[in-house]
């Protein structure tokens, strides 16, 4: 991907929207990603509008309609362990799945870009300041790393999302000091620097329009992997607590069932996997359609 030069004249606005437009012009070409797209966009305005579709209340039970299998009559996906309704339960999932599975990694983009754009641009004492912290944070297994987190903090959406954007702000900001740094040595920045430009005016004008790309693509990648650790923290017992509907939280109460109705405690796996494959393949299609030369 060329680098775009930013300045405040027309010459750059242009240069960019041309840009934009043309990412969007490929992604639209690519059948995969705009098929991953539309699921996507369907589980995440079925979440959003979940109370207006008319599904039966997710938190109502009947132990008379235990474990209902699915095609029954009234709950065509079945009903789970305290015989609430399956379908509904999903529905309502996603929104707390998606939101805990995407809002830690965009927390972590915009912290981690600001710390590795100001570790890259500025180098020295402050970059090592900031890069040895962020190296600390590698010492540990990402899932591991969430787990001691979110069990030191207990259980909750708010400290689910406090130990995820923990865990993600470190690989986000080394690229984004790793491209800062590239890019801090091209020309056109000791022009700007020569010509009397403060460090702040140089970064906003000159060096954000250039690093955000590769940032935001590295950061598309880990939406999914956000996802899944989100469910197992829930699967565990300390993200999301009873009676929420969550898809890891329903895998892990509808374990019981699986030698009785394994259909039916397949549903929020077959979420999680199907929502997770779409965000890697939207992912792999958003870098394909920005990674080009010009």
């Amino acid at each position: 991907m060329a680098l775009i030069e930013t300045d405040a004249g027309a010459p750059g606005a242009a240069a960019q929207s041309g840009y934009w437009s043309g990412v969007a012009k490929r992604l639209r070409r690519d059948p995969v990603a705009m098929f991953c797209l539309t699921v996507l966009l369907a589980l995440i305005l079925s979440a959003i509008f979940a109370p207006w579709l008319g599904l039966a209340d997710p938190y109502k039970g009947s132990m008379v309609s235990r474990l209902k299998p699915i095609g029954t009559e009234g709950h065509w996906l079945g009903t789970d362990e305290q015989g609430r309704d399956m379908f509904a339960r999903l529905i309502y999932g996603g929104r707390l799945t998606l939101f805990i599975g995407l809002m830690p990694v965009v927390l972590a983009f915009f912290i981690g870009s600001v710390l590795g754009i100001i570790a890259g641009y500025t180098g020295g004492l402050v970059n090592t300041i900031i890069m040895r912290t962020v190296d600390v944070f590698f010492a540990f297994p990402s899932v591991l790393l969430a787990i001691a987190i979110s069990g030191a903090l207990g259980a909750g959406i708010v400290n689910s999302l406090v130990s995820l954007t923990i865990v993600f702000v470190p690989p986000i900001t080394r690229i984004a000091e790793a491209v800062t740094s590239g890019v801090r040595a091209l020309d056109y920045i000791d022009a700007a620097r020569a010509s009397g430009a403060t460090a702040l005016t140089v970064i906003r004008v000159h060096v954000i329009g250039n690093v955000l790309s590769p940032i935001f693509v590295y950061a598309t990648s880990l939406t999914s992997v956000c996802m899944i650790l989100a469910a197992g923290l829930s699967f565990l017992g300390i993200g999301v607590r009873p009676p929420e509907p969550e898809w890891g939280l329903m895998l892990n109460t509808l374990r019981s069932a699986i030698y009785v109705n394994p259909w039916l405690s397949a549903l929020p796996g077959l979420m999680i996997f199907v929502t997770s494959l779409c965000l890697n393949l939207l992912s792999d299609g958003v870098r394909s359609a920005m990674n080009v030369r010009d």
